[in-house]
């Protein structure tokens, strides 16, 4: 399993997706009270639910984490779990998955510099405010996590390919797991 943590806009989304499609890896659908943005599928994206399903599995045990993030809960079902996956998760998340000691799962921080971030942003069409708010609260959350992944890769740089810097993580993978 692969898991990748990183601020917003660092390109996680678009490095799992390159994941899936040329390596065959399926995607980690967790689940959130988050409203879709434009082009999100149910259950394909996320398990998109109501605050009120969330609390009933919060109790059901239903979650190895979650967590309140920019004012929506996020949580990984033990149902999801399984190898050959890639999974997008936060420092805490990342914690909770490091706790379980399995080999088989290798984590990679993906790093993108605030001036990329905002950019990426912007071109998302999400709200300045937003972008300030999640900029600033980024930066102090994620930074420290750095120490805790297998892997740091720069996604910074225009000029190296989302393909490129998949085929790097397979391969950075591949010989951890081999």
């Amino acid at each position: 399993m692969i898991i990748l943590i990183g601020p917003s806009a660092s390109g996680k989304t678009e490095i799992a997706k390159a994941l899936i499609e040329k390596f065959n890896f399926k995607k980690f659908v967790t689940t959130t009270t988050r409203l879709p943005r434009i082009n999100e599928v149910n259950n394909v994206d996320y398990h998109f639910i109501s605050l009120d399903e969330f609390k009933k599995k919060i109790e059901e045990n239903a979650f190895i984490e979650y967590v309140n993030y920019n004012g929506n809960y996020y949580g990984t079902t033990y149902e999801e779990i399984s190898d050959f996956k890639v999974l997008i998760l936060e420092p805490n998340g990342l914690k909770k998955f490091k706790s379980l000691k399995n080999q088989k799962i290798v984590s990679f921080y993906i790093d993108a510099s605030t001036a990329t971030r905002k950019e990426r942003m912007i071109e998302r069409k999400d709200g300045l405010k937003e972008i300030n708010e999640r900029i600033a609260k980024d930066d102090s959350y994620f930074t420290p996590a750095k120490k805790d992944v297998d892997y740091i890769i720069d996604n910074d740089n225009n000029s190296t390919s989302i393909l490129d810097i998949a085929n790097k993580i397979y391969n950075l993978y591949e010989s951890r797991i081999n």
